[in-house]
């Protein structure tokens, strides 16, 4: 089936281990890209392509995701005392209607399947995007709404990929597909993790998806695949020949956050696309070569 996408998913379970010791007590998803966290980066992404529902996949110790969202009344009322009008509408900025954010916990870490699989009593029978905070695409667009167009014009899944080297197919989830140069490659295979000389091409799905309701059925059976979890791509590669399925090149530049060089890399990229920061940070890169 086809239909708007109207909720998207933010898998925000994971205990970040890369980022310790920064990330014992702080979700990563809250650590700062120059002065927003990630989390907000994506949200924003998806509220830029018409997404009304934001479900956060969250687990024990998460909760300041939740609360990154709110209202926090003392520092409203500080603000507002100090006369900080600026630093008011950043922070109302970040605000959502009430309702439109939800919260679901993966009591255990099973995997990205199975936290996708967690939301399935929020979505509904209805098409959703998915969308990983590890992975920020510096972009003027949105890189979830190419995808969503794409659905629209498609009918049905689609994930964002781009190449990466052979030898790092290990990492990501591959595509089999016919015309791998092409924007909108046809995908008659997903192979999840495979070894260099195993992988199908070096097309890459990265965090983030479109995708038809009927991946729970799937997803409902908790199949093991790599690393002993439960996989998404394995769920989507059974819809493989029922329903369209397309990988998206999408514009842009993706950086992973979920890698400590990736991040500093989207910090000074980041920075360096801002007028009021730019100058200083090509400085700061200058002075280090």
């Amino acid at each position: 089936m086809s239909g708007k996408v109207r909720k998207a998913v933010f898998p925000v379970a994971g205990m970040g281990t890369r980022f310790l010791p920064a990330t014992k007590v702080v979700p990563k998803e809250l650590l700062p890209v120059v002065d927003k966290p990630l989390i907000q980066y994506v949200v924003e992404e998806a509220a830029a392509a018409g997404v009304e529902e934001f479900i956060f996949v969250t687990s024990r110790g998460k909760g300041a995701i939740e609360d990154h969202f709110d209202i926090a009344y003392e520092l409203h009322a500080t603000l507002e005392a100090r006369g900080k009008a600026e630093a008011l509408t950043i922070l109302d900025d970040i605000l959502k209607e009430p309702g439109k954010i939800k919260s679901v916990r993966q009591m255990k870490p099973l995997g990205l399947g199975h936290a996708v699989w967690c939301a399935r009593d929020l979505i509904g029978d209805e098409p959703f995007a998915v969308m990983s905070p590890d992975d920020l695409v510096l972009t003027k667009g949105s890189c979830i709404g190419e995808l969503i167009e794409a659905h629209e014009q498609t009918g049905g899944n689609v994930v964002a990929v781009e190449d990466v080297p052979r030898d790092q197919t290990s990492r990501y989830g591959i595509l089999d597909t016919p015309n791998a140069a092409d924007r909108l490659a046809v995908v008659e295979g997903l192979v999840e993790k495979p070894k260099p000389e195993d992988a199908p091409s070096t097309l890459s799905i990265i965090g983030r998806y479109v995708l038809l309701p009927e991946v729970f059925e799937h997803l409902s059976k908790h199949e093991r695949g790599a690393g002993n979890e439960i996989q998404l791509t394995d769920a989507m590669a059974k819809m493989i020949g029922k329903y369209p399925f397309h990988g998206l090149r999408f514009a842009g530049e993706r950086f992973d956050c979920g890698d400590k060089l990736g991040w500093l890399q989207a910090n000074m990229a980041y920075a360096m696309e801002r007028d009021d920061l730019g100058d200083g940070a090509r400085a700061i890169i200058d002075r280090y070569k």
